[in-house]
């Protein structure tokens, strides 16, 4: 089965949202065995649509859709469906009573335009929406499916997993793949390639696949292959995670904040951190966990050497010496908060996100992560690049992941 993915939203063509509903779209269908053509990305416009629709129903067997369903004057996506499909807008009275229930909820007025979004194609299957008034549109001609959903990621997802993806496999059967995914950090994916060369060569030529899926510090690999292979599947994916040793943090699509919670909980055992230059980001991680206060104590934003020294204990005259930015000072700050907290262990970051404040000593990127423990402290360094967005995430990332070490490693 064949299918074409339509995003309309002028927003997604000028750069100002990012069109991540594709990405989540693609990885659902392929799990489903659902080949993904093609992403079309177009503007608000009748025409632009019109366009994008004739062409992708005559290439794909299933095209869906996303976006222009709102209540303002751009989102023109069911009055060009109805011209596409030769059909008209009726009112839905079940889909009217839904959008009056979700805003009295809210204690929100319903206004005409928020009653407008029960006016749905009379030719459509009409898709319920409870987390919106946005409802999804389902429609069959000529051996063709086009699929109408919200824009909104949380909304477009929910109507894709419990509606939309188990009716396109009743319709279609369910031909799928399977996959695993095996997550590291710290390690490049030309380094990871060159690491399991011998291994990838031999599941390619058996019939299954690997895919390397690079973001800031981590690399996800996904192996796969046919539903029928799910057993060696799964296999592969231990082989792999032995290849590649403790820079495996996950199996699964779990995030590093999570695993690390868990094993903090497993072991009864606290957390405190003190930030310098990443700013609060490390904690908005480890707190993004639901029960993350089971572990989390809290933390300490540093950022001027004021801080550092009248709250953390770190030593004015290291800094004089020294700088802010040195081994001496992260290990001060995180036996600084650790004792501030009673915390059994406690993570610091102090560096140079960028992109200026380099010197010959410490460029940009440059990042000192301490960690304090009942064990002891230590302290170590990093260099990353310029970007300071990326500096302060990838710092995060890479303190929990020293964490995870230090707690593999019983310490």
């Amino acid at each position: 089965m064949r299918a074409e993915i339509i995003s309309i939203g002028d927003e997604l063509l000028l750069g100002q949202t990012i069109n991540t509903n594709a990405a989540w779209m693609g990885r659902e269908l392929h799990e489903a065995g659902i080949s993904l053509q093609q992403v079309v990305t177009i503007t608000d416009s009748r025409d632009h649509i019109l366009s994008a629709l004739k062409e992708c129903t005559e290439r794909a067997d299933v095209v869906l859709v996303t976006g222009g369903l709102g209540p303002t004057r751009d989102d023109i996506t069911k009055e060009t469906l109805c011209s596409f499909f030769n059909t008209k807008l009726v009112r839905n009275e079940e889909v009217l009573a839904a959008i009056r229930r979700y805003f009295g909820e809210k204690g929100i007025p319903v206004l005409p335009a928020n009653e407008a979004q029960a006016d749905l194609p009379e030719k459509a299957d009409i898709l319920p929406n409870p987390r919106g008034t946005a409802m999804g549109m389902w429609f069959e001609e000529n051996n063709k499916v086009v699929v109408s959903m919200p824009g909104v990621p949380h909304e477009m997802e929910g109507m894709m997993r419990e509606q939309v993806l188990p009716r396109l496999r009743r319709l279609y059967g369910n031909g799928g793949f399977y996959y695993e995914v095996v997550q590291t950090i710290g390690v490049g994916e030309s380094r990871i390639a060159h690491t399991i060369k011998d291994w990838e060569d031999r599941i390619r030529s058996e019939g299954l696949s690997l895919a390397y899926l690079p973001s800031s510090g981590m690399v996800r690999l996904r192996v796969s292959g046919p539903v029928e292979m799910k057993e060696r599947v799964t296999l592969e994916a231990s082989r792999l995670e032995e290849l590649l040793g403790d820079i495996v943090f996950a199996r699964g699509d779990y995030g590093i904040a999570e695993v690390l919670g868990a094993m903090l909980r497993e072991r009864k055992m606290t957390l405190a951190v003190a930030e310098s230059c990443t700013g609060g980001y490390l904690s908005e991680m480890i707190t993004s966990v639901s029960g993350s206060s089971d572990y989390y104590l809290g933390g300490v934003i540093s950022y001027h050497r004021m801080l550092k020294s009248g709250v953390l204990g770190v030593d004015e005259a290291v800094i004089d010496a020294e700088t802010a930015v040195c081994e001496k000072v992260a290990v001060q700050m995180a036996d600084g908060v650790r004792k501030l907290t009673g915390a059994d262990v406690a993570l610091a970051t102090t560096g140079i996100a960028g992109p200026d404040g380099g010197t010959p000593e410490n460029p940009v990127g440059t990042v000192w992560i301490g960690i304090s423990s009942a064990a002891g402290s230590r302290a170590e360094r990093f260099t990353f690049g310029r970007n300071r967005s990326r500096n302060i995430r990838v710092a995060s990332l890479f303190a929990l992941n020293m964490l995870r070490k230090h707690l593999i490693a019983g310490l």
